[in-house]
């Protein structure tokens, strides 16, 4: 496991190596600390956390405040990873001063080392003013969760041709807006394996898929889908790694089992008079 602290500057050099990027959600202290000693490269509290964390039905309910109090977990337990937070839905799209504005409270109030927002080409100008401050900006194009009711649900983006948002040549001059705005890497999510790969090849800054096959610079997942954290539903790109539900599950029917049954707790679990 590398031990050097991971940099926004350390991304690029990967992708020049070759060295595939690893990146994980995490929410909280004790998984982001599991998944920091891993070795881990990049941790992302995202906004992912609306659906996996509060059980909400998208990514739009998340606000900026809760961002910030997941992210402050995380960056305590970081040691190595490098920690970027997502601005959540309508705290960045309004204007470019309430872009600048969140994403210092991100970095300030949150210790986040980086940000991410999504959007290509209509959210260029908003990247380069915010990276014009010394911010660190990843970008995310493809299947941008926060557009879900313009993309009439969670829709594979690139299949066919044309100009308009989600399609092939769109998605290409997405990417290139992307970089040309200063963004140090961008997540491609929802993109066939093919223009994903195409897209990875163009760009100098590296890219991180998410069900955009394996010829990006790197991977993420969302760290419930990894560890089999989810009930039901697992998305087609994920793949479980750890049947934790499960786990879980059995845990505490075991417990339950036992205090019906008064076999727990056992003297071994109780205080005695005299001391241990």
């Amino acid at each position: 496991m590398a031990k050097d602290k991971v940099r926004v500057t350390d991304l690029g050099r990967m992708k020049a190596e070759g060295t595939p990027i690893a990146m994980l959600t995490a929410y909280d202290f004790p998984f982001a600390r599991i998944f920091d000693n891993a070795g881990v490269d990049v941790l992302l509290v995202g906004d992912s956390l609306g659906m996996v964390v509060q059980g909400a039905d998208s990514t739009l309910p998340v606000t900026l405040d809760e961002v910030i109090y997941h992210t402050r977990m995380v960056v305590r337990a970081r040691r190595r990873a490098l920690v970027v937070a997502d601005l959540p839905f309508l705290t960045y799209q309004v204007s470019v001063e309430q872009a600048l504005a969140n994403s210092g409270r991100l970095i300030k109030e949150g210790g986040a080392e980086a940000v991410k927002l999504e959007g290509g080409i209509t959210m260029a100008e908003t990247i380069r003013r915010v990276v014009d401050i010394d911010i660190p900006v990843m970008g995310h194009i493809g299947l941008t969760p926060q557009s879900i009711h313009r993309m009439g649900g969670h829709r594979v983006q690139g299949r066919r041709s044309g100009t308009s948002a989600g399609c092939r040549e769109r998605l290409l001059e997405d990417a290139a807006a992307v970089e040309q705005a200063g963004a140090f890497a961008m997540v491609l999510e929802g993109i066939p394996a093919e223009l994903a790969r195409e897209i990875t090849e163009r760009a100098a800054i590296p890219t991180i898929g998410i069900g955009a096959g394996v010829g990006c610079d790197g991977q993420v997942l969302v760290m419930h889908d990894v560890l089999g954290l989810s009930e039901s539903f697992l998305p087609r790109f994920a793949k479980p790694y750890a049947n934790l539900w499960q786990d879980a599950s059995a845990a505490a029917t075991s417990y339950i089992r036992e205090v019906r049954g008064r076999t727990f707790p056992t003297p071994e679990h109780s205080y005695g008079l005299k001391g241990a």
